[in-house]
């Protein structure tokens, strides 16, 4: 059965949104194999991460900046999966079991990619995973990266400059810092976080396969953009 993207798309995003299983889609919606069949086929040919990478473009514009970002910021949040799929850990830091979602965004918080990894994988590695796959449209234009102390190491520093022309700016506390301090640009990841939290589907980490999860976080990315829409 061929449905069109838009309904493909709508359906997914009802999913999303209610944490509902392709298999207790209401009645109206299409048959659950086939909608299961186009998610993972979008998940695994690129459709949502271009999709996403699209809108957020179109977005950027709209409040009139470039259309690719120069600056960025990463972070990671430890997700409990469900399942016994693949790439699994334990965070000790976190206390979690599960897997590491590794997010890119601009400085206005819009996804730019994502990257999931196992929970015990360290925040190094994130970094190599993202860079690795945000596309090169992005990464030549990209100048500078704000992490916390987690992704601090010569290495990582070192790899971004020789390999992308790219500063790791390191955002830590200040040394005579006393009580709960906002550091610079860490708002705007949290905050995208904080927005993956409001999607049932993204509570937990429900998906067998990795790719799957990344899926999930560009649809939600994707939803997120479309309510910006002018009316």
């Amino acid at each position: 059965m061929t449905l069109p993207l838009r309904a493909v798309v709508e359906v997914i995003l009802y999913g999303v949104v209610t944490g509902c299983q392709s298999t207790n889609l209401p009645g109206e919606y299409p048959n659950p194999k086939s909608v299961f069949y186009h998610v993972r086929k979008g998940c695994r040919d690129g459709t949502w991460q271009r999709i996403n990478r699209a809108r957020v473009w179109l977005e950027r514009r709209r409040v009139r900046r470039w259309a690719r970002p120069s600056g960025g910021v990463v972070d990671s949040q430890s997700a409990k999966t469900v399942t016994n799929g693949e790439q699994r850990g334990y965070d000790g830091h976190k206390q979690v079991k599960g897997r590491k979602r590794h997010l890119m965004t601009d400085t206005l918080g819009n996804l730019l990619e994502v990257v999931v990894l196992a929970a015990n994988r360290p925040d190094s590695a994130g970094v190599y995973a993202l860079l690795t796959k945000v596309g090169r449209t992005v990464s030549l234009r990209l100048r500078k990266l704000w992490a916390h102390k987690g992704y601090q190491g010569e290495d990582v520093r070192t790899w971004l400059q020789d390999e992308f022309q790219i500063d790791l700016e390191i955002v830590t506390a200040e040394p005579d810092q006393v009580g709960f301090v906002v550091q610079p640009r860490r708002p705007v990841v949290e905050r995208s976080f904080a927005g993956l939290g409001q999607y049932r589907r993204l509570s937990k980490d429900y998906e067998r396969c990795p790719l799957s999860s990344e899926g999930m976080i560009y649809l939600a990315s994707i939803r997120t953009l479309l309510k910006r829409l002018p009316d």
